[in-house]
This record gives C-alpha cells, structure tokens and sequence, in this order.
C-alpha cells in the first residue's frame, strides 16, 4: 500500500464489466497512481485510445488525467476459462496536472457530460439541454470557444472542450 504523496503504479487484470469504474475511481483519487497497466476489454481499450472523431466520454475523461497507451492485444487462449471477447493491455500515464487549461475539474466535467448526453445530436442541442442554454447564450459560447456548435461531441480534441469549459464559465460569470 502506498504512503500519502508516494508514487504507485497499478497493475490489474480486472473483471470487464467494472473497467469503467475502477479507472474513474482511480483517476479522480486524491492520491493518483502514477501509472496504470490494466487488461481489459479490446474495444474498451481502442475506445479509451480514441483520437477526435471518435472520442467517447470515457475517452475524454481517461485523457484529461493520464496519457493512454493501446500497449497491446492479447490472445484469448493465454486465458482460463476463455473468455468471449477480445483483451488488450492498456497503459495510462498520468499527469501531475491536466494537460488543458480548465476553471476546474468539475466545470470541465459538466460541459463535458453535456455535450456527450445526446448521442448522434449536434452539441447546439446536448449542450442546450445539458447546461440550460438558450439560443443567445449557445452563440456566446460558440464564438468565445471558436467552435462550431454544429459539430458532434465525439469530434472535439480534449483542447476544445477546455475552451468550452472555459467559455461556459466566463457565460456564468457574467449572469
């Protein structure tokens, strides 16, 4: 077990169906590991490695805090039993500090979650709906960022979506 403020690193082969969990709750620990190696699904872990067109929540949140590595596939029979799907090796290195300028985690996270809580919608309506915006505010908020809110969350670079946490906070600011 790691002492306050020690570095550590965790290496796990956990069940599938809590990857998602156990990556958040160990991303967002106060102490974070300094890195993770995990096997975990194959499609999880391309998800995860995603570049912008196709960039997922998960995505998103794996990147803001650790660099994630695809470290490689591995073959169902070095497994018993065998499972039914695919395995990978993931490897996230994490960061002292979030790559991106942001006003804090949890404001990035809400226009984050926003944006992703409609699928296959354009972000003028998730980010509408998600953060209560009506149509003036939508259009600050676009021209502040520079982006176009025509677009699909699943194409923003983590960049973007700190310019839209920031911009969504300057829009609060000034209410």
């Amino acid at each position: 077990m790691a002492l306050a403020g020690e570095a550590y690193v965790v290496v796990a082969n956990v069940p599938y169906y809590i990857t998602s969990a156990i990556l958040r709750h160990l991303l967002e620990a106060r102490t974070r590991p300094r890195r993770i190696v995990m096997t975990i699904q194959l499609e999880v872990a391309e998800r995860v490695c995603a570049k912008p067109g196709d960039m997922s929540l998960l995505a998103v949140s794996v990147q803001f805090y650790g660099k994630a590595t695809f470290a490689g596939k591995l073959n169902a029979a070095v497994f018993w039993p065998r499972p039914e799907v695919e395995s990978a090796v993931l490897r996230v290195d994490t960061y002292a500090q979030p790559p991106v300028d942001v006003p804090s985690e949890a404001a990035f996270f809400r226009v984050v979650r926003a944006g992703f809580s409609q699928k296959r919608k354009q972000l003028k309506n998730a980010l509408a709906g998600g953060l209560r915006l009506d149509a003036a505010q939508l259009a600050a908020l676009a021209a502040q960022a520079q982006i176009d809110l025509t677009r699909r969350a699943e194409t923003l670079a983590l960049d973007e979506w700190a310019a839209l946490a920031r911009a969504h906070a300057a829009l609060l600011s000034e209410s």
